[in-house]
């Protein structure tokens, strides 16, 4: 049962990375493939209708893992205090560019808007990398099964360690790139014109720098916490997710070369869900890794609700997860198709 409630939330977090991490880039570039207010409004509209939707899966994340895991839930709340509402604050200044940016017809209000987009969205890029490289790290977890972390101590990857250090800032750096590379194929599957030709430029060069970004982080994994590739190495769903990887990479690069922007925008999205299944399937059983000592890590046993408690949210799991699919479907085909540049009046 624990499992299972561990692939379920695992799948909440994947999908909402994907969807939302497209708007991220987007977000994230939207100063650099659109040169004129029609065309940034363009880039806003392709992911004006559908970001708040994308925010679900995150919030059904956070609503689930009260429910099945909630000490995991309070223990990290309270460790990632500071990042949370960094992460919260620029969710919300994000939506309110997107919402506002455009109500005003002013080149003053606009920029400042558009800034606070780009901006939003690169911090939140940045703030999720790191986040990522944490769960691989680890957090100074003590014996009471308490942590906090400053966003900085010494840079070292053991003991007493901070949000930032020289591991987490590169996989800050490598999710930067990789989303800021989604969005732009994202964004050539739903613009025309001079924005989509700038985006096919900006995602092969992004794709091609993501490939020895995505080496070093890899190497510097095993280094920080070597135990985690030979887990993979015996797990067949790790094994699974490699081939994943593969071959979203030759599918991805096939469409970015034949200008085949779906296999391209298909590719993107497979080889984040492979990246991220791997990394889900080699955690288990553990959610939060010590670095204080591997005995202070927080497992999915010891962080679970009562057998009963699990039995009653897999009764009312399922038809949250109907509707929000059956909304998604219609969602994504209500707003199916490109978005031309606005008309100025």
């Amino acid at each position: 049962m624990i499992a299972l409630w561990y692939f379920l939330i695992s799948f909440m977090l994947i999908t909402y990375g994907v969807l939302d991490g497209r708007n991220f880039g987007v977000g994230l570039l939207h100063g650099f493939v659109a040169k004129t207010p029609q065309e940034r409004r363009q880039v806003v509209a392709a992911i004006g209708p559908l970001w708040t939707w994308h925010e679900v899966w995150l919030v059904g994340f956070g609503g689930t893992v009260f429910a099945v895991f909630p000490e995991l839930l309070a223990t990290a709340f309270a460790g990632y205090y500071l990042a949370l509402f960094l992460i919260l604050w620029c969710l919300i200044l994000r939506g309110i560019s997107l919402e506002l940016g455009g109500h005003l017809d002013d080149p003053m209000w606009q920029g400042f808007w558009d800034f606070v987009l780009v901006a939003s969205s690169g911090l939140l890029s940045i703030l999720f990398g790191a986040a990522a490289g944490n769960l691989v790290r680890g957090v100074p977890i003590n014996a009471e099964g308490d942590f906090s972390m400053a966003f900085f101590t010494d840079f070292h990857i053991r003991g007493n360690v901070g949000i930032l250090d020289w591991y987490t800032i590169s996989i800050a750096l490598f999710a930067t790139v990789m989303l800021a590379a989604h969005g732009a194929n994202y964004l050539v599957l739903k613009t025309e014109g001079p924005v989509q030709m700038r985006s096919a430029r900006l995602a092969r060069l992004l794709w091609i720098l993501a490939i020895p970004l995505f080496v070093i982080i890899s190497a510097e994994g095993w280094y920080v916490r070597p135990s985690l590739l030979d887990i993979a190495l015996h797990r067949p769903l790790c094994w699974l997710g490699i081939a994943v990887i593969l071959g979203s990479i030759w599918i991805l690069f096939q469409g970015l070369w034949s200008a085949n922007e779906k296999k391209a925008f298909w590719g993107g999205n497979f080889l984040i869900v492979g990246l991220m299944a791997t990394g889900a399937a080699a955690f288990f059983p553990v959610l939060l890794y010590s670095t204080l000592g591997e005995a202070n890590s927080l497992t999915a046993g010891a962080a679970s609700a009562g057998h009963g408690s699990l039995m009653m949210a897999l009764i009312w799991w399922p038809f949250g997860l109907a509707l929000s699919v059956v909304y998604f479907i219609f969602i994504s085909r209500r707003y199916a198709g490109k978005v031309s540049i606005p008309k100025s009046h």
